[in-house]
């Protein structure tokens, strides 16, 4: 891997960044892409004790549920392998939320409060104990943090002329993040993702700009969307150490 990439932000928030590297080739491009995938791990629920389960669902459909509740993760104070236990216990009439799951630690909790688990009719009951295990993408999908990421070269638009005066102007559907003539960077959502709405009336040359790419990243809410890039770099540069020093023997 290169020593330095030029890294800028494009737009970021706690759960999503879009980030513009330059210096990349596109292995490594796959190759992050491909570590926050399944090189991060996250907490999620994995064995599940029932208690009492009246409702109308089986416990094997209840505990694929449970498996998809995001869990936040503090990394740096558990190992892969280690286990915090979570309980709930909801009576109906009431829906269960996963704000109702309650944990041993209080740095390990639901993501989100809202995300339904089951609705529970008058007399219906959902109680159970479980582990969530800390584990990694690739043993696992209900362990992977990065919901959604993907990354394509920076395109460069410039106007070479007007378009012809009798000519059809159809859309032209472009995604992502464009570099323009005075080198801003504008995201294409700003134009609805058609060229024709920015330069009407123009003729256009686009452009891969060479090993530079826009990484668009969403985090489930285990951790923040920084901490996820960080935490996949960091294992991408471990494991080409990693390589170099048993080639190196």
């Amino acid at each position: 891997m290169a020593d330095e990439f030029d890294v800028e932000v494009v737009a970021r928030d706690d759960r999503s960044a879009s980030l513009l590297v330059r210096g990349l080739t596109p292995a490594v491009a796959n190759g992050i892409r491909r570590s926050v995938l399944a090189e991060v791990p996250t907490f999620s629920i994995d064995t599940v004790r029932f208690v009492e389960n009246t409702s109308v669902m089986f416990d094997e459909m209840v505990a694929l549920r449970l498996g998809l509740v995001p869990l936040t993760t503090p990394l740096d104070d558990y190992e892969i392998g280690e286990t915090v236990t979570v309980a709930l216990d909801v009576e109906g009439p009431a829906t269960a939320y996963s704000g109702d799951i309650e944990t041993s630690d209080e740095r390990v909790v639901p993501a989100d409060e809202n995300v339904p688990i089951i609705e529970l009719k008058d007399g219906q009951r959902l109680e159970f104990e479980a582990d969530a295990v800390l584990d990694t993408g690739k043993n696992h999908a209900k362990h992977q943090a990065g919901v959604g990421i993907g990354y394509r070269h920076l395109q460069r638009v410039e106007v070479v002329g007007d378009a012809g005066e009798f000519e059809d102007e159809e859309p032209r559907i472009l995604r992502g993040v464009i570099e323009t003539e005075d080198g801003e960077y504008v995201h294409t959502d700003e134009f609805d993702a058609d060229l024709t709405n920015r330069y009407p009336g123009k003729e256009l040359e686009v452009t891969d700009v060479p090993d530079a790419f826009v990484f668009n990243v969403e985090s489930d809410g285990s951790q923040d969307v920084d901490e996820l890039i960080l935490r996949a770099v960091e294992s991408l540069q471990d494991r080409a150490d990693e390589l170099a020093t048993k080639v190196a023997v």
